[in-house]
């Protein structure tokens, strides 16, 4: 990621501009720690390099100096975006869901596929939060969007890659409150 407000309007990227920005409590203080981590351990160690490379003399052929320079742009970059980010954000507590037998922003949800049975368990969580290996889905995800809205035992259609696939709620959990 450069950094840069790609999407103009800092909409989750294919939705309107203007669409909320969601993001659980979590997920906003890992966004709040990476700046932390960036700006006050990252950076000043990249400034300390460059400040050590340019006291060398020639900037032009110094590695140390064209890389840190390049690093204190990225940084810099990253850190402008997670601001903006996070001045846009609607943190949305899970645990404080009232309506705990529909899926919602922030439910754990296993769903079973009508076609082979299988089952599958996902968190929605906000754009910048989704993280396959953990099974934290967008929100503006296929199977998310589905399944916002359902109740154990509903079924819903999932548009894939593969085709349309039909799902059934099993179960629905937050956390606790």
């Amino acid at each position: 990621m450069n950094g840069d407000d790609e999407d103009g309007d800092d909409a989750p990227p294919g939705l309107p501009p203007g669409t909320p920005f969601y993001m659980t409590p979590e997920g906003a203080a890992r966004l709040r720690e990476e700046i932390r981590a960036l700006w006050e351990d990252e950076r000043p160690k990249v400034v300390e390099v460059v400040s050590w490379a340019a006291a060398l003399g020639d900037r032009s052929e110094n590695a140390d100096y064209q890389y840190g320079k390049r690093r204190l742009r990225q940084i810099d970059g990253r850190v402008r975006f997670l601001r903006k980010r996070l001045e846009r954000v609607q943190v949305v507590d899970p645990a404080a869901q009232s309506r705990r037998d529909k899926v919602f922003f922030g439910a754990t949800v296993t769903y079973a596929r009508l076609s082979d049975d299988a089952e599958a368990t996902i968190r929605i969580v906000g754009v910048d939060e989704a993280d396959a290996d953990r099974g934290d889905v967008s929100w503006v995800a296929p199977v998310a969007r589905a399944l916002l809205g359902a109740q154990v035992g509903d079924v819903r259609r999932v548009r894939t890659p593969a085709g349309t696939d039909e799902v059934e709620v099993v179960s629905i959990s937050y956390p606790a409150g």
